[in-house]
């Protein structure tokens, strides 16, 4: 009989679970490029323009679709976590974005182009700079993972600028972040 009381509990448990997933599937969070491919090699286009590397610096083109509900901002950040640093490397962050903006063109990440969305934020990157710093990874390492990441935010603004260091950035993200869509692509360079 104990049994019994708990059966309609997970049945509707179950019921809930199968319509979520297919809710979450439906409305799928993505982010995608149509200079990059997730698991793909970066292009040299996108590549930094300094340290021994002789790449272009210009930020890809990114969309994205299937916002959640409740969004009012929302931000994107390239990290390397395998950068030799003991903490990784922030190649960039833009905030402040409007929840409606459906991706950034290639190049937004050259804070005097002006392509990034009004309002937006460009933070500074581990280089030292504001706006979008390309993979420069050491001679002869394997290749390095840059993880674009998508948030949504239940905030319309986070309340920093420009020179915000990636951690404090990086702690307001998390802490108000109601959704995230991500894309991880990879760049080495020989010895």
């Amino acid at each position: 009989m104990k049994n019994f009381r708990w059966w309609p509990l997970g049945i509707i448990s179950l019921i809930s679970l199968a319509f979520g997933c297919q809710t979450t599937m439906a409305g799928q969070f993505t982010l995608e490029s149509s200079q990059m491919q997730a698991g793909g090699r970066m292009a040299l286009e996108q590549v930094f323009d300094n340290f021994g590397c002789t790449g272009k610096n210009i930020s890809p083109e990114l969309h994205w679709s299937g916002v959640p509900e409740g969004t009012k901002s929302l931000a994107l950040t390239v990290y390397d976590p395998d950068a030799p640093t003991g903490s990784g490397w922030w190649h960039w962050i833009i905030f402040n974005i409007a929840p409606r903006t459906t991706g950034l063109p290639a190049n937004a990440g050259d804070v005097d182009a002006h392509l990034a969305p009004a309002g937006s934020v460009q933070g500074r990157t581990d280089y030292g700079s504001t706006g979008y710093g390309g993979p420069c990874p050491p001679p002869g390492d394997k290749p390095h993972r840059y993880i674009f990441t998508l948030f949504a935010l239940d905030v319309a603004r986070l309340d920093l600028d420009a020179n915000a260091s990636a951690a404090m950035v990086g702690y307001n993200l998390n802490a108000h972040a109601i959704g995230k869509a991500s894309m991880t692509v990879l760049f080495g360079r020989e010895k």
